[in-house]
């Protein structure tokens, strides 16, 4: 072969070995290019609480993972559809009545002043943002693809802990239901099924028990059947960690696709208090 007829050879070999370099090293989405998990963050916490009364050992342990009572902590109530919130809102007064001692009140439903550096100072000083309930279509219209879903990733990234109950824990993954501005009865909404993504491939449902939801994650995983369904009750809550999740509360949690035996003649596993689960694998992690 001639150096001439060896060129296009050659050229050929380097492009393709370019292309697949670049697609080897583009990240999944929503995932950060360094993140060796699939499913949740790298670092930092979560805690996912299914609505109703949040008790103090889900309090307690929010805080502890927050580094304590001094720590700083934010409260983005947007959820909840008030005009708007003072410091002294009744949405951060449980932080206060546990003895935290450094809260502030971040809310606006302005995607524009979501996006403004003044706006999220405060989540950048915060080891601890918390995101109560209401209606998750209002954070995803107020925050999604701004600075200020932009830096609740990044307070996860150097270690911090995000929280939240009922919309504020079905925001939390990739997959958003209930999600209609018309109703929360419907599950799969056509431009609202967009979460903050901190849980990956995962849909989480809450109140389940409470308001009678078991049946309702089945028809969202029979149209994405790549998601792993989470459904929280009132009370409780998973207390995520890199892939691994904890149950922590007064009730029970129901995993959806996965790799474990389902519950006999349901279509979902039972998880209580105390029991683990591998979000990577799939998986209820045995005790010991």
């Amino acid at each position: 072969m001639t150096l001439l007829m060896r060129r296009p050879f050659v050229s050929v070999l380097l492009a393709a070995a370019l292309i697949a370099c670049a697609q080897r090293s583009k990240p999944d989405a929503g995932a950060s290019p360094s993140s060796s998990t699939i499913v949740a963050p790298e670092r930092g916490s979560l805690v996912v609480v299914g609505g109703g009364r949040v008790g103090p050992e889900i309090v307690n342990e929010f805080i502890r993972l927050a580094g304590g009572k001094q720590a700083a902590f934010v409260v983005i109530p947007t959820a909840g559809g008030d005009t708007a919130y003072a410091d002294a809102c009744t949405c951060a007064r449980f932080l206060r009545d546990a003895g935290a001692t450094d809260v502030t009140v971040l809310h606006t439903y302005d995607p524009k002043q979501a996006d403004t550096e003044e706006f999220v100072a405060p989540i950048r000083r915060a080891s601890a943002v918390w995101l109560p309930g209401g209606r998750q279509w209002r954070l995803a219209d107020a925050y999604l693809g701004t600075r200020t879903e932009r830096e609740l990733h990044a307070l996860l990234a150097r270690g911090g802990v995000v929280g939240g109950s009922s919309a504020g824990a079905s925001i939390q993954a990739s997959y958003l239901v209930r999600g209609a501005p018309e109703g929360n009865a419907i599950m799969m909404a056509p431009g609202h099924e967009q979460g903050f993504g901190f849980l990956r491939n995962v849909a989480v449902d809450q109140h389940v028990l409470a308001r009678n939801r078991l049946n309702d994650l089945p028809e969202v995983l029979a149209k994405h059947d790549q998601l792993l369904g989470i459904g929280i009750d009132e009370g409780t809550a998973i207390v995520v960690q890199r892939d691994t999740f904890t149950v922590l509360g007064a009730s029970k949690v129901f995993v959806y696709g996965g790799r474990d035996q389902p519950d006999s003649g349901k279509v979902y596993r039972t998880l209580v208090p105390g029991d683990r689960y591998d979000l990577r694998e799939r998986r209820v992690i045995p005790s010991n």
